[in-house]
């Protein structure tokens, strides 16, 4: 079921997405070079803590941790850990905020130190699939335009979708309906109306789409080794066409 938000709701959202942004914003500095992952994600949770809202993710189905970072291969749910990041990595941070009753849901890949040509390619194209997908959550559209739009955008550069990772509807719960797959055609699917507030989440790869999953339970890595990117947003539609809910002001230096 899905559950259209009322004009109050979206902007309770809002605030959770604002808070999220500049959770992102304030851990920017300490991705780099020699910094652990666990060291970066205890940074983030105080943060969110001293600001009245709490981690969406930490405890969530047993996830023991404010964020996601998953280094070079690994696409999405890395565990933080010992891990000192080095020069040239690129860095995906899936970070999730709750507060007001309401979550917001995000992700960025960093650029730690000197990242290569073919890297920074790869963050530039999938972040413009993400705008791509946005650009067609428009009231009276489909689902399916997003994901077409996405998909296009990313294989028409030579890259590859995951497929058994998607975006979803957000709200009072972290996941919702709908799905939101990242590869699909024109004209399939929901319909898009008022009110309806989803993640939109591209995550591609370098090389093949095929993926696997770590021992811990939750890692996801490509399967060919290849490095893979992951931009989010959560968007809510109102006035007819997707309002950014979250923003990349903060990491960017335009806030």
């Amino acid at each position: 079921m899905v559950f259209y938000k009322t004009d109050e709701e979206i902007e309770l959202i809002k605030l959770s997405c604002q808070l999220l942004s500049k959770t992102l914003g304030y851990i920017k500095p300490f991705i780099v070079p020699g910094t652990k992952t666990i060291a970066i994600d205890k940074k983030a949770e105080e943060f969110i803590l001293d600001n009245g809202a709490k981690p969406s993710f930490k405890g969530y189905r047993g996830f023991p941790y404010t964020l996601c970072i998953s280094v070079n291969d690994q696409i999405v749910h890395g565990f933080p850990s010992e891990y000192e990041i080095k020069d040239g990595d690129i860095v995906s941070v899936d970070c999730g905020v709750y507060m007001n009753g309401f979550h917001g849901d995000s992700a960025y890949t960093f650029e730690a130190g000197e990242v290569s040509s073919e890297n920074k390619a790869l963050l530039k194209v999938t972040k413009e699939s993400l705008y791509k997908g946005i650009a067609m959550a428009s009231e009276g559209n489909r689902i399916g335009d997003i994901s077409n739009a996405i998909q296009t955008h990313a294989e028409n550069h030579g890259y590859s979708l995951v497929r058994e990772l998607i975006g979803h509807g957000i709200g009072k719960q972290l996941h919702e309906e709908p799905e939101v797959p990242n590869f699909g055609k024109k004209g399939r699917g929901m319909m898009i109306r008022q009110g309806l507030v989803i993640a939109i989440e591209p995550m591609v790869n370098m090389g093949k789409k095929e993926i696997k999953q770590w021992r811990d339970g939750w890692t996801i890595s490509t399967r060919d080794g290849k490095p893979s990117a992951h931009f989010e947003h959560t968007i809510a539609v109102v006035n007819g066409k997707a309002e950014i809910l979250t923003t990349f002001d903060y990491i960017e230096g335009k806030k």
